[in-house]
């Protein structure tokens, strides 16, 4: 039900491309961190030892639908018959695959960078707009670092910021890295700060 372009954004055809694409890497990343921890080569054969709880498409397809339409994790550890923990790591591990990819334009161009939108935007003449959300986060815990960066000034309140540029027909050309609000930073300060 999850795979719907409703829920996804995108076509069932596209959706199949991109888990074909993405799938590769997050298995190779998989791999690397079990070599890690194994601190070595694979002991049993490939398949061997506990199965997923969840397969990559479903990780995809929760990652999409959060994305997209902001559904809780906990709504979708409920729809997926898994727990909430199993859900956030699945959207941390698949997110900054999908950022790696960037953002597609019908030449063909990929947007990874803040510099790549600019010196699109340049070329084509592209008029962009910038704009900026607060989203609302626990406190950080007393004693830890940076405590007072997540208070907003405009919002009284503990969040973090994320920057999106789009272009001027509203389709995402880049979106920024969350980060703490910092006080009352506007968007165009917070951009140049940026780390990219």
């Amino acid at each position: 039900m999850f795979s719907h372009p409703a829920f996804t954004g995108i076509s069932r055809r596209h959706l199949h491309l991109l888990r074909t694409e993405l799938r590769v890497v997050w298995l190779a990343g998989r791999e690397g961190r079990l070599y890690a921890r194994r601190g070595g080569h694979r002991r049993r054969a490939p398949g061997a030892g506990r199965r997923l709880v969840l397969r990559f498409t479903d990780r995809l397809v929760i990652t999409l639908s959060h994305l997209r339409l902001g559904v809780p994790h906990e709504a979708l550890a409920a729809a997926f018959g898994v727990d909430r923990s199993t859900v956030t790591r699945a959207i941390g591990q698949v997110r900054p695959l999908l950022a790696r990819r960037g953002f597609a334009r019908p030449s063909g161009i990929r947007l990874h960078t803040l510099a790549d939108v600019f010196a699109y935007a340049a070329a084509e003449g592209v008029t962009l707009r910038m704009d900026a959300t607060e989203i609302r986060v626990r406190r950080p815990r007393v004693g830890r670092p940076g405590r007072k960066a997540f208070v907003s000034g405009k919002a009284k309140q503990n969040t973090i910021k994320a920057t999106v540029v789009a272009d001027e027909y509203g389709a995402t050309l880049w979106c920024g890295v969350h980060r703490p609000a910092a006080g009352c930073r506007s968007c165009v300060t917070a951009a140049d700060t940026m780390e990219e």
